[in-house]
């Protein structure tokens, strides 16, 4: 019985530091929405508006002039735009896959990460949605991509893998916006309560949707949450899977095999986590949330990195062998092309970046160093865009037919989108960060030892 109690509370304290009470990390958590927003916030707001414009701009002049003014050409029809969308799509997953399948599963770590990644996950889609839209060519029919007819009862094309996106990711995108908003409303509650304007308390009490703090109102969140949970748990594998039969079910080599499924599922979510530890680094440090995010949050991370990224080098090994094995010689010629043809160099980046770095996350002196984890996290996102780069466009350059090859490059309006992108994320992220909690309160007071203080004396 002595044994017992002396083992629990030590589990649970290791997830939050500071020996914070229950009123300590309200106030830890929302003294960023209640302060001024520092100098350095300011800066970065400013600096992602202008990308935001850039991408702005660049839309319309894309509408004005046309998708001539891409690097596509024949043989390579997609570009730029589909990477983009793959990427962004990807980078989205971790927030899904740490608020709903790790929920389920009951771990604990995940409270003071999900809120972070949940957003996370929001904002990239919204990223990715954009490209779909401007990639028709004519903006203006972009409704064909809805199951509704035009004014020439023309229907959209059901056996098209580009329409199957627009329903996966519009349901992923609705399903993740009702669990993050779920989730806030008990934290929303707490800063109306805590508002000191009118204005503030008004809107806070809007979305707070008159939350008591009851029992009811706690059996109904928790029942609520529970059911999100299970619905968006299946789309963690159904939307990056449902992406990659962009490619799958096409007939051109280095596209056309059963693999791509669960290789992109795994990829989208090495991407995801990349992304919120190097955001999470950021925000710990600048905002001071180091008693929250601490670094065992971080480690967790990390060994999941190192698993998905394993998983990327045994998929990036298993197409080889595919395609050596199937005796098919264009696919084994694709392949060989993407290792030592004319984009050999994105190939090898791509190797680096998402296969060897993230092997030194096996050491934990590198596993629990920032700066270490920060690079990395870094390089693997570069890994895995190059990664959809090379998917796109060396199978399209180098098809069936030496006559109809050609070399793909970006232009500078090609270039000049994806970094708006960028802009348009982290100018969403920027304001979610100022006025709206980035971790959830009421998930982090519940794995506290106070929440759990009966437990602790009776030895259970």
């Amino acid at each position: 019985m002595n044994r017992v109690i002396a083992e629990d509370p030590s589990k649970r304290t290791t997830l939050i530091l500071g020996g914070h009470d229950f009123e300590g990390i309200s106030d830890l958590v929302v003294k960023p929405i209640e302060t001024k927003a520092p100098k350095w916030w300011h800066i970065a707001l400013a600096f992602s508006f202008s990308l935001l414009m850039l991408l702005l701009s660049m839309i319309g002049f894309l509408i004005w002039e046309g998708v001539g003014v891409w690097g596509l050409n024949n043989p390579v029809s997609w570009g730029f735009a589909i990477v983009n969308f793959v990427f962004w799509v990807g980078i989205g997953h971790a927030g899904t896959l740490i608020s709903a399948i790790l929920f389920l599963f009951r771990q604990k770590w995940r409270t003071s990460v999900n809120r972070f990644a949940e957003a996370m996950t929001i904002f990239a889609v919204i990223c990715a949605l954009v490209f779909p839209g401007i990639h028709v060519g004519r903006v203006w029919v972009a409704y064909f991509m809805f199951p509704i007819p035009n004014q020439m009862s023309v229907w959209p094309n059901f056996r098209s893998p580009l329409l199957w996106d627009v329903f996966a990711v519009s349901t992923y995108f609705t399903v993740s916006l009702l669990f993050w908003y779920v989730g806030l409303i008990p934290d929303l509650a707490v800063l109306r309560d805590r508002a000191k304007t009118k204005i503030k308390k008004v809107v806070y009490g809007i979305f707070a949707m008159g939350w008591t703090g009851g029992n009811r109102a706690w059996q109904n969140y928790e029942r609520a949450y529970l059911l999100l949970a299970a619905l968006a748990a299946p789309l963690v594998l159904s939307v990056h899977s449902i992406v990659s039969f962009d490619f799958a079910v096409s007939q051109v080599p280095g596209w056309h095999t059963t693999i791509f499924p669960p290789y992109f599922v795994a990829g989208a979510i090495f991407s995801g986590f990349a992304m919120v530890v190097t955001l999470m680094i950021l925000a710990r440090q600048l905002f001071g949330m180091k008693d929250i995010m601490t670094m065992h949050h971080l480690e967790c991370m990390n060994k999941i990195i190192l698993a998905t990224g394993t998983m990327v080098g045994y998929a990036y090994g298993m197409e080889f062998f595919t395609a050596w094995y199937s005796g098919n010689e264009y696919e084994s010629f694709a392949f060989v092309n993407r290792a030592f043809g004319p984009y050999a160099w994105a190939y090898w980046i791509m190797i680096s970046c998402n296969v060897l770095f993230p092997q030194l996350f096996w050491f934990k002196k590198i596993r629990t160093s920032i700066p270490a984890m920060f690079v990395i996290s870094i390089t693997v996102n570069i890994g895995m865009w190059f990664e959809r780069f090379v998917i796109t466009v060396t199978s399209l350059s180098r098809d069936f037919l030496p006559s109809s090859w050609g070399y793909y490059s970006p232009t500078w309006v090609d270039l000049c989108t994806f970094l708006g992108s960028f802009g348009l994320f982290f100018t969403l992220f920027l304001l979610f960060l100022k006025f709206l909690p980035m971790i959830a309160i009421s998930e982090v007071k519940g794995v506290m030892p106070e929440a759990h203080a009966h437990d602790v004396k009776e030895g259970h």
